[in-house]
């Protein structure tokens, strides 16, 4: 009870408000005649009226809770699901620079791709190759190359090579 106290103060609040008032509606009630009943007898009703109040705020306050507690458990479901949309974002990240650098790595080795300049852009996993070509042959090469890089699910070749 002493955890609960200090949970909810404005419960406990609550509960001493609706007792008092039952018991000042049991007292005042003593003051008029109905059926002969004794002073004894008024205050029994009017604590038995407390302990019927504070019983329903009771089942009041554990019915919050546990609405609360189910609330606190579903914003739990969503932040675990945001945080591991968040994680899988970052590796989807991680993933995309890694094929970036891996098909820059491979285009630098071959001769003819090597002296120019060729963007690489990867958007989960799918690579966009742009930039200037030496030749239609070294163009497709472009493509070869990074469709054999691990990760990669398409290539999009937007490299431009002279008309020949």
């Amino acid at each position: 009870m002493h955890q609960f106290k200090q949970a909810n103060p404005g419960l406990r609040t609550t509960l001493v408000a609706a007792g008092a008032l039952a018991l000042t509606l049991g007292l005042s009630a003593c003051n008029k005649q109905d059926g002969g009943q004794t002073v004894g007898q008024k205050l029994d009703n009017a604590v038995a009226k407390t302990e019927q109040a504070a019983g329903e705020a009771k089942n009041d306050a554990k019915n919050a809770m546990a609405s609360a507690e189910s609330s606190m458990k579903g914003s739990g479901s969503e932040a675990k699901a945001d945080a591991k949309e968040a994680a899988n974002a970052v590796a989807n990240t991680v993933d995309d620079m890694a094929i970036t650098t891996s098909v820059s790595a491979a285009l630098v080795k071959d001769p003819d791709l090597s002296a120019i300049k060729i963007n690489v852009d990867t958007k989960n996993g799918a690579v966009s190759l742009s930039g200037p070509a030496p030749s239609a042959a070294a163009k497709e090469r472009a493509t070869s190359i990074a469709q054999g890089v691990k990760g990669v699910t398409s290539v999009t070749n937007n490299l431009t090579a002279p008309a020949g």
